[in-house]
């Protein structure tokens, strides 16, 4: 699974809409993406925090990745 992250071009600056999406291979084997749920509009200072907790990996590792932008 992994955070979909779209930015909001229109209303609010610094936000953007989340959903958390899960990958899988159809019958035909060919790879796709699914919704498991839409987290709706997310300021941008909350996104690497929201990366630690669906993030694959040790949660506070991404999350100082994500701050530190390195």
């Amino acid at each position: 699974m992994f955070l979909r992250i779209i930015p909001n071009n229109k209303g609010k600056k610094n936000t953007c809409f989340c959903s958390l999406v899960e990958s899988y291979r159809d019958e035909n084997g060919i790879p796709k993406h699914r919704t498991v749920v839409k987290l709706g509009q997310i300021d941008k200072e909350r996104i690497p925090y929201l990366k630690a907790a669906f993030g694959n990996g040790d949660p506070m590792e991404i999350l100082q990745h994500e701050l530190n932008g390195s």
